[in-house]
């Protein structure tokens, strides 16, 4: 059974920390491309960040210098350490993984993933 299971998620000051964990199963992790986005109350689904399967990090600019991305083939698991958290990060986060050679400027289409997870929050308020 293909799973992706987000967490780290939670309630953060502005300035704050918080490092988020993807884990997957059921699938040949190390073949994918890895995803994170985002989706913030009312608004549509927003790239944040992309490692494709040899580990190159791709970033928006909306985060860049203050999110990194990382895998760990071994543990089938991706991360993203975010720093210098502000309220407009907050969302619902969402990995994936998808087969295809990753833009690294936004995500790719819908279709063209093949795992979703169920999403972790991510509040950052004082």
């Amino acid at each position: 059974q293909v799973q992706l299971v987000e967490s780290g998620g939670g309630l953060v000051q502005p300035g704050g920390s918080l490092r988020l964990s993807c884990a997957a199963s059921g699938f040949t992790f190390s073949s994918y491309a890895m995803s994170w986005v985002r989706q913030a109350p009312g608004r549509g689904l927003e790239w944040v960040s992309d490692v494709d399967s040899g580990g190159s990090p791709y970033y928006a600019d909306s985060v860049k210098g203050r999110f990194t991305i990382s895998r760990d083939n071994a543990k089938n698991t991706v991360y993203l350490q975010m720093t210098s958290l502000k309220p407009e990060d907050t969302g619902v986060y969402y990995c994936a993984a998808t087969p295809y050679v990753v833009a690294g400027t936004d995500f790719l289409p819908i279709s063209e993933y093949d795992y979703w997870g169920q999403g972790t929050q991510v509040t950052v308020s004082s």
